[in-house]
């Protein structure tokens, strides 16, 4: 599985306005940025990023995630502490 498969199917599900992945093997790490995160808790964040990744994560392409979120105001804010994988 390459960064920009896993980068399409988020992207496809969801609208954010900054995506950035880092795949080594079979982990993943994720940074996902946009304003609708806001209105949502912090499972239904993790939730969200997590869903459109389920079904290679059954097939086992990939087998462990690590996921980020941000508004784009708590982005700007932390950026610097959470640079881009």
């Amino acid at each position: 599985m390459e960064v920009s498969e896993i980068e399409q199917l988020i992207n496809e599900a969801l609208e954010l306005d900054e995506l950035h992945v880092k795949f080594d093997g079979s982990q993943c790490a994720i940074i996902a940025v946009a304003d609708f995160l806001g209105d949502l808790s912090r499972v239904k964040r993790q939730q969200a990023i997590y869903a459109p990744l389920s079904d290679v994560i059954k097939q086992g392409h990939i087998h462990a995630v690590t996921i980020k979120t941000f508004t784009t105001s708590d982005w700007k804010r932390e950026k610097m502490f959470n640079l881009p994988l």
